[in-house]
């Protein structure tokens, strides 16, 4: 079988179960995302390793499901930011700004704690609080869409703190690495320039989304090009990807949901949904959601790593959920909303899976503290919608009893 025939065959198998798997979890009264995690999870090493059996001899497959995948986490972002106002998060950002940068400093250093305690290095103890410290939105995000709460005011400041979360942990992470990495002394002017690099970034893109983007959009959706409002998004929304990370710093998730921001404000926003919603669902978001599970082997966990693990999940939920609650209640929101939105930022999804594997390349980590953090990511982001979920039961049946 050919290269290509192993690739469909592959993407086929993903797609099938993870919706099969969001099915069932929907009707079991859970949100899909649930299922679709789930599915990656069992099509991965830990049960069937579908990447390993034996009619798949192509090597770089894992890597192209991987790009399928990223694909899929940009569009959902898209998406994300196109069912936002502008406006609304920046009525929320004092709450967000709380709520986001407590919810970074609390896993940090009570994840630290916990590795110390069992003795981890010091530098691979810290690496680890900062990988804890990360929150991938996107787990978030889908399951708010679903429940019909991403405009909610728990849903605007959850989005708000995690972009503030992904400045301060993506800007730790660049102070750390060239810390870990370095055998001169990191200068402060070396700071400085990463710090400038992404204010630039934010203050250029927001420029030319806010004054060029709804312009061009129009002048675009003029044009006898066929489709080419869609083609225009699929561009605009790749270039934001790309400079986010590779001129910005950040991730490019956030250039992404950017985007979706400026869009979110065009007279063609729900057109633009609609399109790009059939585009992400019908392919590229359940590989996200599979790839996610396709890259965790909780075979690697044995042993003394056992209580490690545990104990790190355990503090890894806590945590998030302690810090961001904190935050969005010092902020004046309600204890209820506010432990929705702390539930809201405990997922780590891929934006933890990616700087672990950082941190393994440039070797601050091992094998085996990869393979904790690799299993905790999921554990955690399995949790967060099933979390979210109850929360949002309790609130719901609380206002019924109230009225």
């Amino acid at each position: 079988m050919s290269n290509f025939l192993q690739f469909i065959l592959v993407v086929t198998i993903i797609i099938i179960s993870t919706k099969t798997g969001g099915y069932l979890s929907i009707k079991l009264k859970q949100p899909a995302v649930v299922g679709e995690l789930l599915a990656g999870i069992a099509l991965g090493p830990t049960l069937l390793d579908v990447m390993h059996w034996s009619i798949f001899t192509d090597h770089h497959l894992p890597e192209f499901v991987n790009h399928l995948g990223e694909f899929g986490v940009i569009l959902l972002m898209l998406l994300a930011g196109m069912h936002l106002h502008i406006d609304d998060l920046i009525e929320s950002s004092k709450i967000a700004s709380l709520a986001g940068t407590l919810g970074v400093i609390t896993p940090l250093l009570m994840v630290w704690g916990v590795c110390i305690l069992f003795n981890m290095p010091t530098y691979a103890a810290i690496f680890v609080g900062l990988i804890m410290a990360a929150t991938s939105v996107s787990i978030s995000a889908q399951t708010l869409m679903e429940m019909g709460m991403l405009r909610s005011k728990v849903g605007i400041t959850m989005m708000g703190a995690a972009v503030i979360d992904d400045i301060l942990v993506l800007l730790g992470l660049s102070i750390f690495t060239a810390l870990a990495t370095s055998t001169n002394a990191i200068s402060f002017a070396q700071i400085a320039t990463i710090v400038l690099q992404m204010i630039g970034y934010f203050i250029i893109s927001v420029a030319i989304g806010m004054l060029l983007i709804p312009r061009i959009t129009n002048w675009i959706d003029k044009l006898p090009i066929y489709q080419g409002i869609y083609l225009f998004t699929l561009v605009i929304t790749l270039i934001y990807a790309w400079t986010a990370e590779v001129i910005g710093g950040v991730a490019a998730i956030t250039g992404a949901f950017l985007v979706g921001l400026f869009l979110g404000k065009t007279k063609q926003h729900e057109r633009i949904i609609q399109g790009m919603s059939t585009i992400a669902y019908g392919m590229f978001v359940p590989i996200f959601f599979a790839n996610i599970g396709l890259q965790s082997n909780a075979r690697d966990i044995s042993g003394n790593l056992i209580w490690i693990t545990a104990a790190i999940i355990i503090v890894a939920i806590l945590s998030k959920l302690i810090g961001c609650s904190l935050g969005a209640r010092m902020g004046g929101m309600n204890t209820q909303d506010s432990l929705q939105v702390g539930a809201g930022m405990i997922s780590r999804g891929e934006v933890g899976l990616i700087v672990a594997s950082l941190g393994l390349s440039h070797k601050i980590i091992n094998q085996e503290i990869f393979s904790i953090t690799v299993v905790t990511v999921i554990v955690v982001t399995l949790v967060t919608p099933l979390i979210m979920y109850r929360l949002s039961k309790e609130t719901t049946t609380k206002d019924s009893v109230t009225t």
